[in-house]
């Protein structure tokens, strides 16, 4: 899933990597082995990159050009830059192989001196009254900021003015949500660094390099006579760091399959870090050779103090077996898939935790996927499941023009559940948990009957691309949500993005489901290239106020009573940074804007699903 954004741009990426006569294959390997053989990257290289390097010509740099680069900097283009949809099908350990390969061993350069605080203190206080810790200010998941943490009114966001830039040297997509506690933001990249930032300048205190792209919004908690910061990567490791200072506390791999990914934050609760586990796998299986599938989604429960599991919850029951050959003659495993891309959302009052969860990769499929599960808070065991979509069967090679050997016959529309479920108490007092889902409907189902439906209702098209993706917000009377429904025309060259078709916020009553109003979306300007009016990225709220991003680059402030425009930015443009990096604005996708403190923070710059890059976090406030 989102998510998910990256199934609509696979297609290029499986044109570049079909096999060709004479290239040497490399062997097939258990997708989930944890211990492998070394991989030689000059292997890799003549497979899988040799074909455009060696002849390159236009935008394409030669090998002597990539030679130039440092092994660090290469792994981190295959990982989420320019080569990231090439790269999809590519295991971990071919990536760092084909980087050390072609690379230099020196490191990549540090912040600059001058973009560090002269007071480099980390104070974070009393989390009680933190302002966005996290992927939502409050345990609901409702991404709506009450007045004393937002300190930001409807009257005062017409004049919301940028306070300041900051530049993610070297990237091309900026995603990671910030976390604002008092004066102080934790922020990952792309690159897979942390930064430590005041809130009030931007200036830096500390960084930290973990060992992929960092996504998902750090979670800060007590530990001790500290605080620990607590996130996940892109390549399937999770991190504690000492809030103070940067330095490591711990680190695991929670789930050891190879193609394992961290894409949200976890859920934090008396002493245990539930942490939600997606992957890559489903893009692996654009590769002919691969052995689709072996994943098993799963929530996975860390002790906070050190690291240690106490409990772990598969979504995919049974491990896979092989359960025949594809039509070239790979293997094919099942069950499998069921990733969980959302935070979980927690239910205290029945000692619950609710998990929102993806498609099934591979058959046979489970009743487990594109559902709402309750978990027991303390053990993890599965309570009940609603399944919103049966027989959701899909991989990254169902989308091939003409559908590769590893696309399970007669597969599923890809209309999984990629955002967290927000548990909500109508104006009656009855509670509901509500989910969007990338079909283009939002539910709403009762936690006292096991997840029975009570409304269901339509807000877009759906699709590979479409839905619901990141997010909805609610404040407690209408739940607001924007769908995607990014329309991308696809050659073996390019991905251009449809400026016409896309987008669109509707505000449902949260009682019975009814629209409320609907705004369309604005579409984009002839003169834009590659520009789209989707709306994918997460929505936040505040007392009469809906901010909602778009693939356009715009962050756009709604009416909460009629959909009206507050307040528009557009955010692609060049900008000054108070780090000394250069920076632009791009796409916004992913976790969307967050508002604390009187301040309104975004990422721009999204190139996943082919759309604007860019690589700044913007911090606006009330102007005069």
């Amino acid at each position: 899933m989102q998510i998910n954004t990256l199934k609509g741009i696979v297609a290029l990426a499986a044109v570049l990597l079909t096999p060709h006569a004479g290239v040497a294959q490399t062997p097939v390997v258990a997708p989930g082995a944890s211990a492998r053989q070394a991989v030689s990257g000059e292997a890799v290289y003549q497979e899988r990159c040799a074909q455009c390097h060696e002849q390159a010509s236009g935008r394409v740099p030669p090998r002597t050009a990539i030679q130039n680069m440092t092994s660090v900097r290469i792994l981190r283009t295959l990982d989420f830059g320019a080569m990231m949809t090439v790269a999809y099908p590519m295991r971990r350990d071919e990536r760092e192989a084909v980087a050390r390969f072609l690379g230099k061993p020196d490191p990549e350069p540090g912040p600059r001196p001058e973009a560090f605080c002269r007071d480099r203190t980390v104070k974070l206080g009393d989390l009680s009254k933190s302002t966005w810790n996290g992927w939502s200010p409050g345990p609901d998941n409702s991404r709506f900021v009450p007045a004393a943490l937002a300190k930001l009114t409807a009257a005062q966001v017409p004049t919301l003015k940028l306070k300041w830039a900051f530049g993610f040297q070297g990237d091309i997509s900026a995603f990671g949500q910030p976390t604002v506690i008092g004066n102080q933001i934790f922020v990952g990249s792309a690159s897979g660094m942390v930064h430590a930032l005041r809130a009030d300048t931007g200036c830096l205190q500390w960084v930290y390099q973990a060992n992929g792209p960092i996504r998902a919004a750090i979670v800060a908690e007590p530990l001790g006579n500290s605080h620990a910061l607590l996130f996940g990567d892109l390549t399937g490791w999770f991190y504690a760091l000492d809030a103070a200072t940067g330095k490591e506390l711990w680190k695991k791999r929670p789930e050891e399959h190879e193609a394992v990914r961290i894409s949200a934050p976890p859920l934090v609760y008396n002493g245990l870090v539930m942490i939600p586990i997606a992957s890559w796998e489903e893009t692996r299986a654009i590769n002919p050779d691969y052995p689709c599938c072996t994943f098993q989604g799963s929530i996975t429960a860390l002790r906070l103090r050190d690291g240690t599991q106490a409990w772990k919850t598969y979504m995919v029951p049974t491990r896979a077996e092989v359960t025949g050959k594809t039509r070239v003659g790979t293997p094919t495993l099942g069950p499998s898939g069921v990733g969980v891309w959302a935070t979980p959302t927690i239910d205290l009052k029945r000692r619950r935790i609710y998990v929102t969860t993806g498609n099934n990769y591979s058959r046979p499929n489970t009743g487990t996927s594109d559902a709402v599960i309750a978990l027991d808070l303390d053990t993890g065991r599965i309570l009940w499941t609603r399944q919103a979509m049966t027989e959701d069967v899909y991989n990254s090679s169902c989308i091939q023009a003409t559908k590769g050997p590893s696309c399970p016959e007669g597969n599923g529309p890809d209309f999984d559940f990629g955002s967290p479920a927000i548990l909500v108490r109508t104006s009656s007092g009855r509670e509901l948990l509500l989910a969007g889902q990338k079909a283009g409907i939002v539910w709403a189902f009762d936690p006292d009957k096991e997840g029975a439906v009570v409304w269901q209702t339509r807000v877009g098209q759906g699709g590979i691309n479409g839905g619901v993706q990141w997010g909805m917000a609610s404040d407690g009377e209408q739940v607001y949500a924007t769908v995607s429904d990014t329309v991308i025309t696809r050659t073996a060259s390019a991905t251009m993005l449809d400026g016409t078709r896309g987008g669109g916020l509707t505000a449902l009553r949260i009682a019975d489901g009814a629209k409320a109003w609907y705004a369309a979306p604005a579409p984009c300007l002839a003169t834009i290239a590659n520009c789209s009016p989707a709306q994918p990225a997460a929505v936040t709220a505040i007392a009469g106020v809906v901010f909602a991003g778009s693939l356009d680059g715009h962050l756009r402030a709604y009416s909460a009573k009629d959909g009206t425009v507050l307040w528009d930015v557009d955010t692609v443009r060049e900008y000054d940074t108070v780090n000394g990096v250069k920076a632009k604005g791009g796409a916004i996708d992913g976790p969307g804007a967050i508002v604390a403190n009187g301040m309104v923070l975004v990422n721009s710059g999204y190139t996943r699903t082919g759309g604007i890059p860019g690589n700044v976090l913007l911090a606006f406030a009330p102007g005069n």
